[in-house]
């Protein structure tokens, strides 16, 4: 069974007046939109075409949450737990109702989560740059960056120390000296560290005074071009700079905030989950020649691919429950039914587990997304690979 799916944007006030909007060939809107959610979570279900919301449909066990993301200014440095780490969270806050503003944990689940641009620009904070090149990198910033020099240069867990130092209230004067360095910086600086820089600036510029600029400057600055995606584990601190992109994650809304946002931020709790282990994050680049990309995950949540259309049908398996996201053209998708259902440009169609199979019609994008391979089914198709 096919089920069309809608949703309204949500109004959050980082989003874009315009980015959907041209996505979808309409006016710009009068409110900012941030996200549109296709799936089953109880926080914005899904419109299911002459069937109320998909949760009623489903009973929310989408494994998934598929959302377009429009970005004109930053979002929350954020870290998501493990399903070990949500569960025992979700256990100690067994006492607090969902609505408290006390409570981290919102499920008992984790969130790793994919992005891939849709814009021909993408920027992101994606983990925690090596130690000794922020060094490097604050060495520009000048003298008003030594008391966090200080910190970085001594022993143990040096980012984690950081971090908490800076999130603390303790460092507040730093603080403000820091983020003026990196503004007068970005102003001259034409080397490598040169869109680092103008990135953090910018956000300083958004969000004065918060601490959260200066735990930017220890993250690196990844930019993404249309169609390049970033995977974010759990415990990985993250934030989106700027831009449109399709957004998949677990069914989860647990997130553990470090700064950029007027929200509440526990400290100690995000310094628990946080994995400060340093390095570049791979970007997914698509493969050319070929109409279908795939986003390699290890996680049994989710799975994305990309498809290209080009006036072909193309017909291809799937593991339901899929869906079938528009973003470019003029699409179709069919399946056991053989009848063929427009998927307009920022919608979606859901083929529940009963369809095996999905044929994809026009011209134009769509990204489908399914369930994700469990770890054994992964090791049965490593060694299939290697035996042929």
């Amino acid at each position: 069974m096919l089920l069309s799916l809608s949703n309204v944007p949500r109004d959050y006030a980082w989003g874009s007046h315009t980015l959907l909007a041209e996505l979808e060939g309409r006016a710009p809107s009068a409110a900012p939109e941030a996200e549109v959610w296709f799936g089953d979570h109880p926080g914005d279900p899904a419109d299911v075409a002459g069937d109320g919301t998909l949760d009623a449909v489903t009973g929310g066990t989408l494994p998934y949450l598929l959302k377009l993301l429009a970005a004109a200014s930053p979002l929350s440095i954020q870290v998501h737990p493990t399903v070990e780490q949500a569960r025992a969270g979700w256990e100690r806050e067994t006492g607090l109702s969902l609505d408290d503003p006390a409570r981290n944990y919102r499920d008992a689940n984790h969130k790793p989560e994919l992005i891939v641009a849709l814009s021909e620009r993408f920027e992101s904070l994606s983990g925690l740059r090596p130690v000794a090149e922020t060094l490097r990198l604050l060495e520009i910033v000048g003298s008003s960056a030594d008391p966090l020099r200080a910190r970085l240069s001594g022993d143990g867990d040096v980012l984690r120390d950081a971090i908490g130092w800076l999130l603390s209230g303790e460092a507040q004067g730093d603080v403000d000296a820091i983020a003026a360095a990196v503004g007068q910086a970005s102003e001259t600086e034409s080397g490598e560290w040169a869109d680092a820089l103008r990135a953090v600036a910018g956000i300083a510029d958004a969000y004065p005074g918060d601490p959260g600029v200066v735990v930017a400057l220890l993250m690196n600055h990844v930019v993404l071009s249309r169609g390049e995606g970033v995977f974010l584990k759990a415990g990985l601190l993250h934030a989106y700079i700027s831009g449109l992109g399709v957004e998949i994650m677990a069914a989860s809304d647990n997130v553990l905030r470090g700064g950029l946002t007027p929200k509440r931020i526990d400290v100690p709790e995000l310094l628990s989950i946080l994995d400060t282990t340093p390095g570049a994050v791979p970007v997914l680049r698509p493969s050319t020649g070929g109409a279908i990309t795939e986003y390699p995950v290890e996680v049994p949540d989710f799975a994305l691919r990309r498809v290209t259309l080009a006036g072909e049908p193309l017909t291809m398996p799937v593991r339901g429950p899929a869906m079938v996201l528009a973003t470019a053209g003029d699409t179709a998708v069919s399946g056991a039914d053989a009848v063929s259902r427009a998927v307009p440009v920022g919608h979606a169609v859901l083929a529940t587990e009963d369809e095996s199979s999905l044929t994809l019609s026009g011209t134009g994008e769509v990204f489908i997304a399914t369930p994700g391979s469990l770890p054994e089914e992964r090791e049965r198709a490593r060694h299939a690979d290697e035996a042929s």
